[in-house]
């Protein structure tokens, strides 16, 4: 059973999130040969506050 646990800056929409839950799913089903129901997929969204690029918050940086 493949868990995958993705780390995101917050702010994504539930739309983008499927999308990419969708993509990644199939990812594993292609290159892995295991069965799409036996996926896992985690978000951690990070706040902006809480993720530096450079020295600097995404926040900061306007991302």
């Amino acid at each position: 059973m493949p868990v995958m646990q993705i780390y995101l800056i917050e702010g994504r929409t539930p739309a983008q999130k499927e999308a990419f839950i969708a993509e990644v799913t199939q990812a594993a089903v292609d290159t892995l040969g295991v069965e799409a129901a036996s996926v896992r997929v985690m978000f951690l969204d990070v706040p902006k506050t809480d993720y530096a690029i450079g020295g600097k918050t995404a926040l900061a940086l306007g991302r």
